[in-house]
Order: structure tokens, then C-alpha cells, then sequence
């Protein structure tokens, strides 16, 4: 009976703490939409429109330009590859300065440094997925693109684009706070990462030497998968999920441990 008792304590114990960080998730994210868009005019809907005009404007200018996709839908092609890898964009980048943005609130018992990555993450992944669904569902309708096929393989190529990007996010995060070159090369970055990423291309279309070394990329897996569930029988995919769980992971933890090492060189902005 002490054992049941026991067991049962811990899991409301468990609970309650889970509830408690759902909390506190909630109001830090909140708080970032305040601070970052303010409650006047369009607000937080900024969130949704920034992505879907990006979007837009490359699908019009490469419609304009005429480029071709391999036989692909061209519309279908540019949103599989520009919406992925402006979530990439959004989570890694914001994750910089993060950490001394949000220090004041550390004295809160409840909040720790990671909460305030978690939160500003989160809040970057549910408005680039919802500017996802937007974008899809306009081109649906107006008839630019078929229905994406696996709906399984899309959501898993975007919810590991999601982690892998966060993992990074953090390692960015707590490399600004030990040096401060770090923040200035983020987009430099992100933009030389762009040939090699997976955006432009798809691996069945490189040499086959091209392909090995295309794969080493965790990010290509992830647009790899996404473009399955958007295009599915249709084209040939080259993806891990192995490679990507294990990248994910692996790169969460040093992400982890840097920003516990930060916690002492955080200085309040």
C-alpha cells in the first residue's frame, strides 16, 4: 500500500510540474509576442505575414523568371523548400541574445535560462507553421498546387527541422553570450548554408558522389522528408531517420551543456 501511495505521489508530483512549466511557457511567450510586436495595430500577426510575403515574393519572382523544377510544380517546389528553411531561419536566428534578453526574469523561482529558449523557440515554430498552413491553403485553393501526399512524412520533415534548428538555436544562443562576434556572424551563416542545404535542390538531381557528401547535411534529410509528403510516389527521396534523430540529439545535448556553461557569463542588456 506505502508502495502504491508512493508511486501515486510521484505522479501527481509529476503533473503538477508539467502544468506548472506549461504555465510558465505560456506567460514567457506571451510576453515575447508584447514585447517583440507590441498591442497596437496588427500586432502579433506579424509573425504570420513576415514568412507568407517572403514566400510569395520568391514564388512570383521565380514564376516571373521562368525556373524550372525538374517537372516538379514549380509553386509546389519553392514552398516545400522556402517555408522549411525559413523556419530554420527564424528559430536559429531569434535564439541569439536570447539568454541576456530575458535574464531579469530569472529571479522568478519557476524560470530557468532554457525556459526562455524553449519559449522564444515555440513561439517561432507555431507562427511559421501557421503561415505554412495560410500559404498552402491559398495555392490549394487557387489551384497552383496538388494536395500534398503523406501527410505523416511532411509533418515529420517539418517537426525535425523544427528540433534540429532549435538544437542549433541554442548553440548559437550560448555561443553569443561567451563571445560577441558570434551574433554578427548568425546570418552570414545561415546564407552560406543556403547551396548546401537542400532548398535549391533535391539529391536524386546531384552526381552520385554529390549525394554522399550532400547527405552529411542533417538539413537536406529534413527537406528531403518534407518534399516526400509534399510530392510523394512522384519523386525520388534520399532520406535517414536514424541519422536525423541521432544529429538531433546529439546536438541538443552540446547545446544543452553550452548554455549551462553560459549561465555565468550572462550580463544583463
Amino acid at each position: 500500500m506505502n508502495r502504491m501511495q508512493s508511486e501515486a505521489h510521484g505522479h501527481g508530483q509529476f503533473v503538477t510540474g508539467l502544468k506548472i512549466q506549461a504555465r510558465v511557457l505560456g506567460a514567457m511567450i506571451m510576453r515575447e509576442v508584447v514585447s517583440r510586436y507590441g498591442r497596437e495595430n496588427i500586432g502579433f500577426l506579424w509573425l504570420l505575414l513576415e514568412p507568407m510575403i517572403l514566400t510569395g515574393g520568391v514564388m512570383l519572382m521565380w514564376t516571373l523568371l521562368k525556373h524550372e523544377a525538374h517537372g516538379l510544380t514549380l509553386v509546389a517546389f519553392v514552398l516545400s523548400g522556402y517555408m522549411p528553411l525559413t523556419l530554420w531561419r527564424h528559430v536559429t536566428g531569434h535564439a541569439v541574445s536570447c539568454l541576456r534578453q530575458n535574464l531579469p526574469l530569472m529571479y522568478h523561482r519557476q524560470i530557468r535560462l532554457p525556459d526562455a529558449l524553449i519559449s522564444r523557440g515555440l513561439l517561432e515554430v507555431g507562427g511559421t507553421t501557421a503561415a505554412l498552413v495560410v500559404v498552402y491553403t491559398i495555392v490549394r485553393l487557387a489551384g497552383f498546387m496538388e494536395p500534398y501526399k503523406d501527410m505523416g512524412l511532411l509533418l515529420a520533415g517539418w517537426l525535425f527541422m523544427a528540433w534540429f534548428s532549435f538544437s542549433v538555436g541554442l548553440i548559437f544562443a550560448a555561443a553569443s553570450e561567451r563571445f560577441e562576434f558570434v551574433e554578427k556572424l548568425v546570418q552570414p551563416m545561415q546564407y552560406l548554408m543556403l547551396p548546401i542545404s537542400g532548398m535549391f535542390f533535391m539529391v536524386a538531381w546531384l552526381p552520385s558522389g554529390a549525394q554522399k557528401l550532400a547527405l552529411y547535411v542533417p538539413l537536406v534529410h529534413c527537406f528531403e522528408m518534407f518534399r516526400a509528403g509534399v510530392f510523394g510516389d512522384t519523386v525520388k527521396v534520399y532520406y535517414d531517420v536514424g541519422y536525423l534523430l541521432k544529429s538531433c540529439l546529439f546536438t541538443t545535448a552540446i547545446g544543452l551543456y553550452l548554455v549551462n556553461l553560459a549561465r555565468h557569463h550572462v550580463k544583463f542588456e
